[in-house]
């Protein structure tokens, strides 16, 4: 038998370390150091097996030249999911490993099962938290039958890789990472060392295999997905599963993608029968009201390749107390702090005796930065108790001069404001050259600086 070894593991970036330290020198975070037992090297790499075929020894590599290698002959697997097809690039990559993360009862395992029950594909689910009973309990609330989908509650990586190494899926879903375990060692599941040691086995399979694999992660309380930050480094693909439970509404977001873009989104509606596709997210982003009301903008942002309406909502009130407050909701902080000081500054409006309160209404987090002119106009309509029009719309970032600067794809922005009926939209002076307005039924406005918009909007 192997004679076991303790060693050290940073919780952090999973850095080792004979002996226990306060401080990892590698990410420099505090008390990060967990003690863990693990078996020599060599006896878990006997152990090793080669899953794509062979009797276990590994072939001999051999470089070969960049020209010799052909492109384009992989086909993506496309899944009836538009908005998972969106975030991964077009579909899932053929020997891709993927991780989904995000807080718990989010709805990520539900999530997961919908796409294998409805993906028309032979896909193996392996669950390490819940009975067979639990997982077809919750297929019969989705209302979807999967004819192809094979149901696995294990925990040892060895028995699942053999398990689907004879049943020959095209899916692999693993809930959760952070509950398999290895017997190479030692240590308890949810480990750094198991956690690294399982994802690099099933990265491994899926590679030689090339059967694509989805990892469901667990996240701590700082909201990073939990294990060592190896495991996103491992992976080709890493999904953040975001929404609040008290609300409906979830948002899929790309934060690693190494086969597509990171700046995709895709939006559910958690619902009794499942989760459902939100194809056209500018409607539920834009609140529906009687009356005009003060503090409220439209802005026109693009998250990816998807241009979305969403409405921002101000309020400017008096401080009771000596410091005022300032509270931001979905958008950066100290971005705010520089509108106010530029509104100040060009403008001539005080809000240093205000409370401001900012929200984007959904629920969702924006960092398209020409968002910038509708959060300013949100903020003096709030301020001077002036409604804006709610058939107008902005789109422009405001530089510290008080400048309106271009953003990009503007036209996307304008085509996506006049599908949704608003009669004007105000944009950068620099996006307008060159841009043919006759094509569209919105009138544009053209702006410079920020005190255009101030004798435009609110003389």
């Amino acid at each position: 038998m192997a004679k076991a070894k303790t060693i050290f593991f940073c919780s952090s970036c999973g850095a080792s370390s004979p002996k226990w330290l306060g401080k990892c020198p590698h990410c420099g975070e505090w008390n990060t150091y967990q003690e863990e037992i693990i078996q020599k090297e060599t006896v878990a790499e006997e152990k090793r097996r080669s899953w794509a075929g062979g009797n276990g020894k590994q072939d001999a590599v051999k470089a070969i030249p960049l020209q010799q290698i052909q492109t384009g002959g992989t086909q993506r697997l496309g899944t009836p999911d538009g908005e998972l097809n969106r975030v991964l690039g077009g579909g899932i990559v053929p020997g891709s490993l993927v991780l989904i993360g995000g807080q718990p009862g989010i709805g990520k395992s539900t999530l997961m099962l919908q796409i294998a029950l409805q993906t028309p594909v032979k896909v193996l689910y392996v669950s390490g938290e819940e009975s067979e009973e639990q997982i077809k309990m919750r297929a019969d609330r989705l209302s979807a039958v999967g004819s192809e989908c094979f149901i696995l509650t294990e925990t040892n990586t060895s028995k699942i890789l053999q398990q689907a190494q004879d049943l020959q899926p095209q899916l692999l879903v693993v809930d959760s990472i952070q509950t398999m375990s290895t017997p190479h060692l030692d240590s308890a599941p949810g480990g750094v060392s198991q956690v690294r040691e399982c994802a690099a086995e099933l990265l491994r399979f899926a590679k030689e295999t090339n059967i694509p694999i989805f990892l469901i992660g667990h996240i701590n309380k700082e909201g990073d997905i939990a294990g060592p930050k190896l495991l996103e480094h491992i992976v080709d693909c890493v999904l953040q599963f975001e929404g609040d439970r008290h609300n409906t509404y979830r948002i899929l977001r790309t934060l690693k993608n190494r086969f597509g873009s990171t700046d995709e989104m895709g939006i559910y509606e958690m619902q009794s029968s499942g989760l459902r596709e939100v194809s056209n997210p500018s409607e539920l982003l834009l609140s529906q009201k009687d009356e005009e009301l003060s503090g409220c903008a439209v802005a026109a942002t693009m998250e990816g390749m998807r241009p979305m309406l969403i409405e921002t909502q101000a309020l400017v009130s008096k401080s009771v107390y000596g410091t005022p407050q300032r509270s931001a909701t979905g958008f950066d902080m100290r971005r705010l702090q520089m509108l106010l000081a530029v509104l100040e500054k060009r403008c001539g409006y005080f809000f240093s005796m205000n409370d401001v309160f900012l929200n984007i209404a959904g629920g969702i987090r924006v960092e398209d930065p020409a968002i910038d002119l509708s959060i300013v106009a949100s903020l003096i309509s709030s301020l001077q108790d002036v409604s804006v029009p709610s058939d107008v719309c902005f789109a422009g970032e405001v530089g510290l001069s008080g400048e309106i600067r271009a953003v990009n794809r503007i036209e996307q922005r304008i085509a996506e404001a006049d599908r949704l009926g608003f009669k004007e939209i105000y944009i950068s002076r620099y996006n307008a050259k060159g841009l043919d307005l006759k094509k569209y039924g919105i009138r544009v406005m053209a702006l410079g600086k920020v005190e255009e918009l101030k004798r435009a909007l609110f003389s």
